[in-house]
């Protein structure tokens, strides 16, 4: 559906710049932002895969499972219907760590991993069950302790104090994280 909006824009815009004698503008644009993006891409890659790299040897290494070993009591208290031992908890708390450092794409694929061990649980193939909805919405509203991405992107456009984004985003993720479990909470004790 949102393809289908995106494709619906920009064809009324193309069509607005040939009624309109803008043509060229458009041109200009598509070249000029597309050079744009391609450059901001160029420059988050290298944090993306020094802290992918960072997460990998961290599992590797173990302490993924430490830190999945330090927060599953708060996980099996927001997960009471996932077994204790199963993976799926060591990839959510993986996801955790990730997305506390700011790295969404790092994390990602800890969460597709987390659903995939959830989807196993499963008793109904069709919905989504309840540890899948919590995990969504913990993920969705997870706690940025390091917005790394977010540095990067101030950094490379010439912020002179990239880092003064810490505190306004833990406190923000904190707020978010907070509301989103005990909203998720109170839905999944209604029913």
């Amino acid at each position: 559906m949102v393809s289908i909006l995106w494709a619906f824009l920009i064809v009324i815009g193309i069509i607005y710049a040939f009624l309109n004698g803008n043509v060229s503008i458009i041109n200009e644009s598509i070249l000029v932002n597309a050079n744009k993006a391609l450059e901001l891409i160029i420059s988050f890659l290298p944090t993306i895969v020094l802290w992918t790299g960072i997460m990998k040897i961290a599992e590797d290494a173990g302490l993924l499972t430490k830190f999945s070993n330090f927060l599953r009591p708060v996980l099996s208290k927001l997960f009471p219907s996932v077994p204790k031992d199963n993976k799926a908890l060591g990839y959510i708390s993986s996801n955790i760590a990730a997305n506390m450092l700011g790295l969404g794409s790092a994390a990602t694929p800890f969460g597709l991993k987390a659903m995939i061990e959830l989807q196993k649980i499963n008793d109904n193939k069709n919905r989504a069950s309840q540890a899948m909805i919590t995990f969504l919405v913990l993920n969705t509203a997870g706690v940025t302790i390091i917005p790394t991405l977010i540095i990067a992107l101030r950094l490379g456009y010439g912020s002179k104090n990239p880092t003064e984004i810490i505190a306004p985003a833990v406190l923000s993720t904190m707020c978010s994280s907070i509301a989103a479990i005990t909203i998720d909470y109170f839905i999944r004790r209604k029913k």
